[in-house]
């Protein structure tokens, strides 16, 4: 995303236009910024008393899950049901995708070896 106008640079257009009468065609010329930018800000200043610029931060999804100790405990009792029953089961709307990313972030694993078993070469009859 671009990099929104420094305040400095807001408070002297909005002086300019405001104090020594300029238009805002001529500040938006003077200023190179666009008109439309200047009447944005000057309708911010009327709706809220300020022009800074609004923080810019990427939008993130609302997590359905939030109390990752409550989901443990019902990952302990309902792990042995499918992932689709599990999302049943939880309380709220919740998808059986989401289930599956949080049982794999607290590391719940349905296999019987929790590690993996090591094969050994085996020698073909020939001794050495």
């Amino acid at each position: 995303m671009p990099k929104p106008y420094s305040y400095d640079l807001r408070q002297k257009v909005i002086l300019a236009i405001k104090l020594d009468g300029l238009k805002i065609t001529e500040a938006s010329q003077l200023f190179n910024i666009s008109r439309n930018t200047i009447g944005l800000w000057l309708k911010r200043q009327a709706q809220t008393g300020g022009f800074e610029a609004l923080p810019n931060q990427p939008k993130g999804n609302g997590h359905k899950i939030t109390d990752w100790e409550k989901f443990r405990e019902f990952a302990k009792t309902y792990g042995d049901k499918t992932q689709v029953e599990m999302a049943k089961l939880w309380e709220g709307e919740i998808s059986d995708r989401t289930i599956s990313r949080a049982l794999k972030k607290i590391g719940f694993t349905r296999k019987k070896r929790p590690m993996a078993t090591v094969k050994e070469m085996r020698r073909n009859g020939k001794h050495s």
